[in-house]
C-alpha cells in the first residue's frame, strides 16, 4: 500500500487591518500539504487564500528568490517566502508575521518605503569619474570584481535589516543593505563619487555591534557585515574629508574639505574615539591592526569544504535527473549558519556515469530546475536554458551549469560542498 504523501500544518498567521483600528493578532489555519519537498511558504499562503480566507495579504512577484518582494518573518527568522521550502521546517506549527522595523501596511505587508529612502542616502548609484560614455570592459577574474564579488546580487527584499538590533536602537542607521551598496561602489576605482559617498555613510558604521545576523540570514549568502568592516577598514587607511556630523550633507563638502586640509587627521582621530564609545577601550587598541588584516575576499573567511552524502546510488534511476535539497552546517569562527542548497544529480550512460550540477543559473543565480518534457535544464527568470549536459542551449546564461565534484564511497554518493 502507498504511503499517505498528505501532511497537516499549522499556520500561524499575523493579521492586521489599519482601517479597523485594532491591534494586530495571530489567525490560526490548517492546511494539507501533498509533498512538502515541493511546497514552498508563498505556495502555502496562496493555498490558504485561495481556500481558507481570501483576505489575507502578502507581497510576491517573480517568485524564483529574484525581485526580493515575499520577505518575511517565519519562524522567527527572516526568509523569502518563495525560496522557503516547507519541507525543511521541523515544527509542526509555523509562524508567519511581517519583517521587523518596517511600518505594516496589511498583514504580512509592510511598508519599504523608510528602507528605499535610507537606501538613497547613501548614493547607491554610479557615477563615473572620466567622460568616458563607452561601456566598460571588466574582466570576471579581476581584482575590483572578486573584491565586490556576491555583494552586487543584492536584491533589497529588506531580510537583513529587519533581522538588524540596531535599526531599533538607531533610527538614523542607514542599515546593512544600504551600507553594503555603498561598498560596492567605494571599492569600484571608476567610480567618480567616493568622497561624497563616504561622508553620508560613516556614521552609519559606528552603529554596527558585529552581530552578524545580517550575514546569517540573507536569502543571496551576501555579508554585508563584511561590508561595513570593509568601509570601516578605509577610516584608517586614510584621513577622508569628512568630519562625521549626522546632520552633514553633500552640500557641506566645500566646508568639510577646508577643515581637513587645516587638519587632515581629523577624520582619523574622530573614527577612533567613536570606536572607543561603540566598542570600548580594549576594542579600539587593537580595531586598526583587525580591521587592517581584515580581508576582502568572497566571504569573511573562506569555509572549509566538506563532504556530505546525497543518498544511495540506486536511488538514482540512469537517465533521470533528481533534485536533492543538501542541508549542513558552516562554522566561520563565533559565527554558524545553516545551509540548504539544492542539487540536480544526473545518472547517464556509463562513459559518463554521475554529474551534480549546482542548481544556481550562471546567468544570475536564478535557480534551474529540469524540465522532464523538454528535456531541459530552464531557469525561468531570464529565459536561459541548459541541455542535460549543462551546456547553455539558449541565452542569457554566459556559461554551463557549475558541477560539484562527488564520489562514491560504499554504494553512498558524496559531493563536495563548502
Amino acid at each position: 500500500m502507498l504511503k499517505n504523501l498528505h501532511q497537516k500544518r499549522i499556520i500561524k498567521l499575523f493579521r492586521y487591518d489599519p482601517t479597523t483600528g485594532e491591534k494586530g493578532y495571530y489567525d490560526r489555519f490548517e492546511v494539507e500539504i501533498e509533498n512538502e519537498s515541493k511546497t514552498t511558504i508563498l505556495d502555502v499562503l496562496f493555498q490558504i487564500q485561495k481556500t481558507q480566507d481570501p483576505t489575507i495579504a502578502f507581497r510576491y512577484a517573480c517568485r524564483v528568490s529574484m525581485c526580493g518582494s515575499c520577505g518575511m518573518v517565519i519562524n522567527g527568522r527572516e526568509g523569502l517566502a518563495c525560496k522557503t521550502i516547507l519541507g525543511n521546517i521541523k515544527r509542526k506549527e509555523i509562524t508567519l508575521r511581517p519583517m521587523n522595523h518596517f511600518p505594516i501596511v496589511k498583514d504580512l505587508v509592510v511598508d519599504m518605503d523608510p528602507f528605499f529612502e535610507k537606501y538613497r542616502q547613501a548614493l547607491p548609484y554610479f557615477d563615473s569619474s572620466d567622460d568616458n560614455e563607452e561601456p566598460a570592459v571588466i574582466r570576471p577574474d579581476s581584482k575590483e570584481r572578486e573584491d565586490i564579488g556576491l555583494s552586487t546580487e543584492c536584491i533589497a527584499c529588506g531580510c537583513c535589516v529587519s533581522s538588524c538590533t540596531m535599526m531599533y536602537h538607531h533610527p538614523e542607521y542607514l542599515g546593512p543593505a544600504a551600507l553594503n551598496r555603498a561598498f560596492t561602489l567605494l571599492a569600484d576605482s571608476r567610480d567618480g563619487l567616493y568622497d561624497q559617498r563616504i561622508t553620508r555613510i560613516m556614521p552609519s558604521c559606528y552603529n554596527c555591534r558585529l552581530e552578524f545576523n545580517c550575514t546569517d540570514i540573507c536569502p543571496k549568502e551576501i555579508s554585508p557585515t563584511r561590508a561595513i568592516k570593509y568601509i570601516q577598514r578605509c577610516a584608517l587607511k586614510e584621513p577622508f574629508r569628512q568630519t562625521f556630523q549626522d546632520s552633514q550633507t553633500v552640500e557641506d563638502l566645500p566646508a568639510i574639505e577646508k577643515q581637513v586640509k587645516e587638519n587632515p587627521e581629523l577624520s582619523r582621530r574622530k573614527f577612533l574615539k567613536r570606536a572607543t564609545y561603540g566598542f570600548g577601550a580594549a576594542t579600539a587598541l587593537v580595531l586598526g591592526g583587525v580591521l587592517a588584516s581584515a580581508t576582502i575576499g568572497p566571504s569573511i573567511r573562506k569555509a572549509p569544504k566538506q563532504w556530505l552524502r546525497l543518498g544511495r546510488l540506486a536511488q538514482f534511476p540512469p537517465g533521470k535527473v533528481k533534485t536533492i535539497s543538501v542541508q549542513y552546517e558552516v562554522i566561520d569562527g563565533f559565527y554558524k549558519s545553516q545551509m540548504v542548497k539544492p542539487v540536480m544529480v544526473y545518472r547517464g550512460p556509463v562513459t559518463n556515469p554521475l554529474v551534480v550540477y549546482n542548481s544556481q543559473c550562471t546567468h544570475l543565480g536564478c535557480t534551474v530546475h529540469w524540465d522532464e518534457t523538454k528535456q531541459l535544464f530552464l531557469c525561468a527568470c531570464h529565459g536561459g536554458a541548459f541541455d542535460i549536459n549543462g551546456n547553455v542551449n539558449a541565452g542569457p546564461p554566459p556559461r554551463p551549469l557549475d558541477r560539484y565534484a562527488f564520489k562514491l564511497e560504499d554504494g553512498d554518493v558524496l559531493v563536495e560542498m563548502g
